[in-house]
């Protein structure tokens, strides 16, 4: 994917986005030794970053495609985001989720028009009822994150960031399916001046980082992390481009995600979620290399179960 596609992307999706704000905290400052500068997703259109892969794939589909709808499978940020989306763009989304799914999640995908179908718990469950979809209504599968037109849609928070910010050293993200940071990494390889990209992984569910040491893509046995947004692994089309454009990836502890959720909460007066909390644990354990440097942190979204706040 080129620098042209990334631009294209960007101009293709800004009528259906938020340009989302960028905000600086003087005292995450002085415990990172560094200037932080929070890409707030938290404020975009349903809460999250994934709304700007979502629409962009939906966009790119042909006429007919369009006609017989789209389907994914998602159990939070991207079955909203494919629902507004869809609703926005005069599309049928059918989301499948599994019954496990947050009830507070299941009634956003509804309120924003998504044609809810529910599914036992498993990956297979899930694929099966996709599927399923796809055979009797046509309709078009979009992948939450090992889909191209989806990295490049989400390339372009981190592409705003550095229009804001062009000085940046170093951006962090959360990993969880892959989508985020291979488009973070893109954007900053393609519009950053020698930006480099960093993930954040909690250790819990750490096959990000093991992928980029086997060079395959791992898988996790258990998922109980806090962090629910990042248990997903990562797919065939952005594993090459992280491989390619990914400096490393850090690994936090389940306190430290706490701890960097608490202080964001508190310093910067924002909702985030667990997953978001990630990068900020991530820059704070990357103190040496960051000394005196410019970092953005994407903070890649805000819906978070207010029943079960972890502080």
């Amino acid at each position: 994917m080129d620098k042209k596609q990334l631009v294209d992307c960007h101009e293709r999706i800004k009528p259906y986005i938020h340009n989302t704000p960028v905000l600086t905290s003087r005292l995450l400052n002085e415990m990172a030794g560094a200037q932080l500068y929070f890409k707030c997703e938290n404020f975009q259109r349903m809460g999250a970053f994934k709304m700007r892969g979502a629409a962009n794939a939906i966009i790119q589909l042909t006429d007919e495609q369009k006609q017989n709808g789209v389907v994914t499978h998602s159990s939070g940020n991207f079955a909203q985001a494919l629902s507004l989306s869809a609703q926005s763009l005069g599309v049928k989304a059918y989301i499948v989720m599994p019954s496990s799914a947050p009830r507070v999640k299941k009634e956003a995908v509804k309120g924003y028009g998504g044609i809810l179908i529910e599914c036992e718990p498993t990956l297979e469950a899930r694929e099966h009822e996709s599927d399923k979809i796809v055979k009797e209504h046509g309709a078009t599968f979009i992948h939450p994150s090992n889909d191209d037109q989806v990295i490049l849609g989400q390339g372009t928070a981190c592409k705003e960031l550095l229009e804001n910010q062009p000085n940046l050293d170093y951006v962090f993200t959360p990993v969880g399916g892959g989508g985020l940071i291979a488009g973070t990494a893109l954007a900053a390889h393609y519009f950053g001046e020698n930006c480099k990209t960093i993930g954040g992984e909690p250790f819990e569910v750490d096959d990000a980082y093991r992928s980029l040491q086997s060079g395959e893509i791992e898988t996790n046995t258990t998922t109980n992390t806090i962090a629910d947004g990042l248990k997903t692994q990562l797919g065939d089309r952005n594993f090459p481009i992280i491989q390619k454009h990914v400096e490393e990836i850090v690994r936090v502890t389940e306190e430290e995600i706490v701890t960097a959720m608490q202080l964001i909460w508190e310093r910067l007066k924002i909702v985030c979620e667990p997953s978001s909390a990630v990068a900020l644990a991530a820059a704070f354990k990357s103190k040496e290399k960051l000394s005196d440097k410019n970092a953005g942190i994407i903070i890649s979204g805000g819906n978070v179960d207010l029943s079960s706040l972890p502080f």
